[in-house]
């Protein structure tokens, strides 16, 4: 009888420890998040266990089926936005997870709900400056979404601008509830280094949570009335100009020189009245003619003089005529 009992407590004393070293601690602080309508659930690692462990995840969206989405995977997270699972931007989600180690699985343990709109962080979006004179413009780009976009999100977006001098950040400046995405930031110091930081607000009954601020962007102002782009744009077309005309020269030197020094030989009725044409850079009424009278040595120069011989000939040849007439006349 004494052996029967001791035999029923060993055997109580044993069955219960065996079932719960059956049984993996859960993982810790299960949360799902999103960042610029992305989701991503994250964990900690069951207590006290590290190593050869890996991890099991679901979806569940508010009304719908669970969803499995990571299988298997040892990091500790997942984000589920590239799994091919639709995400809707104005749904609620839970994410779940659970750690496997051998034949060993936890409990699953599930995260908070998350409403995509009302929740996801809008992360910083991207801002430039150009500074014209004593005015630097403000260019902001909305960040990008991995479902959707802002604008479709949210119906109502604004920014803050906070700038300041370079070094005094404590006395920075902030202008409010601006609408446009290019905003000209007037009255500032010449020749003086600021710095700009944007965020985008949106509706606080829509989002609970700020936007982030971007990285401070710095410009320098100028002197009163200087437009540095001017000088940028000057300097481009007068190297265009020049690099055209240099092109044009190579590509057509032959006929400009032949354009200038023509090879073609004048009729004969042109070069007769050229033989009695007397003509002077000096005096139009007595002089040495700078072309000979001869036709023979005409004909003989070279193919330079002649050109530049007939060409003249051929411009003032009227002009003498005519005065010869004149001259007749009286």
């Amino acid at each position: 009888m004494s052996a029967l009992v001791l035999l029923l407590l060993t055997s109580t004393a044993v069955g219960p420890s065996t079932v719960v070293s059956e049984v993996l601690g859960s993982p810790r602080n299960v949360s799902l998040t999103s960042y610029n309508m992305n989701l991503v659930l994250r964990w900690e690692p069951p207590e006290g266990i590290t190593d050869n462990v890996i991890y099991t995840t679901q979806l569940k969206p508010s009304g719908g089926q669970i969803k499995e989405a990571c299988v298997n995977v040892s990091t500790l997270q997942c984000d589920i936005t590239n799994l091919g699972i639709t995400i809707f931007q104005f749904a609620r989600y839970t994410g779940a997870v659970r750690a496997v180690s051998g034949s060993r699985s936890s409990n699953w343990v599930y995260s908070n709900n998350l409403t995509m709109d009302e929740h996801t962080i809008i992360g910083p979006p991207a801002v430039s400056l150009v500074s014209s004179g004593v005015d630097i413009e403000v260019s902001i780009t909305d960040p990008v979404f991995s479902i959707s976009e802002l604008r479709r999100v949210y119906s109502t977006i604004t920014y803050s601008i906070i700038y300041w001098k370079e070094g005094q950040k404590e006395q920075a400046k902030n202008i409010s509830k601006i609408q446009q995405n290019r905003v000209s930031l007037s009255g500032l110091d010449p020749t003086t280094k600021y710095c700009v930081q944007v965020r985008v607000d949106v509706d606080p009954g829509r989002n609970r949570s700020p936007g982030q601020l971007s990285d401070p962007v710095c410009e320098s102002t100028t002197n009163e009335g200087a437009a540095p782009w001017v000088e940028g744009v000057v300097v481009f077309v007068t190297m265009a100009a020049t690099v055209a005309m240099v092109v044009l020269g190579v590509v057509y030197h032959k006929r400009i020189k032949h354009f200038f020094c023509p090879k073609d030989r004048l009729p004969a009725h042109f070069i007769e009245v050229s033989m009695h044409v007397c003509v002077s850079q000096q005096d139009m009424g007595t002089c040495e003619p700078e072309c000979s009278h001869d036709l023979e040595n005409h004909q003989q120069t070279n193919a330079t003089s002649e050109a530049s011989c007939l060409h003249t000939s051929m411009v003032m040849a009227p002009s003498t005529l005519q005065l010869q007439k004149l001259s007749r006349s009286e």
